[in-house]
């Protein structure tokens, strides 16, 4: 065993545990984080494999992008991000969900393996496809690559705007409710005035 195959293996085992993780903790962010870490190690194995274009490309689309984006998306929602009963999935569709898993893992590996078992590749003598694709991406296919990301710019933008007019129209009512109690249910007004005296009864006038 080489030293690029004990790296690979090592980035893979990241690569993997990571991953688990991201679909096995209960907090958004951290399930985030971890996927940033899971797609961030799959970069390294492409770049251990000497494929340095797509390690790249996999690092500012992903990792630059996917999980900014989700990030972003949960700061926008101002959705739980901790672990909550009431979104919580019961241990039977766990169970589930981690036996289909390891099912289709095996159907996979059961297929795949077998066909790639013979296959050899030469790391140190190979042909560089660099320029080629570079060329297809930003040649051939360089107009729906920018349409593409003006299509992305436009989603962000109307994200911003949808918020904005979110938290413009419930900001008053939540305010008013806040105030209200705040001073224990009297009319909204200002929270730090106190309550005006109740009038005197006619005995007390006397």
């Amino acid at each position: 065993m080489t030293t690029r195959d004990i790296v690979f293996s090592a980035v893979g085992a990241i690569t993997a545990l990571s991953a688990l993780l991201s679909v096995t903790t209960k907090h958004v962010v951290h399930a985030a984080l971890w996927l940033l870490v899971s797609l961030g190690s799959l970069a390294g194995a492409y770049l251990v494999l000497g494929q340095e274009l797509v390690g790249l490309v996999q690092l500012l689309v992903y990792v630059g992008a996917i999980v900014v984006l989700v990030l972003f998306a949960l700061m926008l929602t101002r959705a739980p991000i901790g672990p909550h009963a009431e979104i919580d999935t019961p241990w039977w569709q766990r169970v589930a969900g981690a036996l289909l898993g390891a099912a289709t893992t095996a159907l996979l590996a059961s297929l795949l393996l077998p066909f790639f078992s013979g296959a050899t590749a030469d790391l140190d003598r190979r042909p560089s496809a660099t320029p080629q694709i570079a060329e297809a991406v930003f040649g051939t296919w360089v107009w729906p690559f920018e349409l593409l990301s003006v299509l992305l710019l436009v989603a962000l933008i109307g994200a911003f705007a949808v918020s904005r007019l979110v938290l413009g129209e419930r900001g008053p009512q939540s305010v008013v409710a806040a105030r209200r109690v705040v001073d224990g249910g009297r009319p909204a007004g200002d929270a730090g005035t106190p309550a005006a005296a109740p009038a005197p009864t006619a005995g007390e006038r006397a």
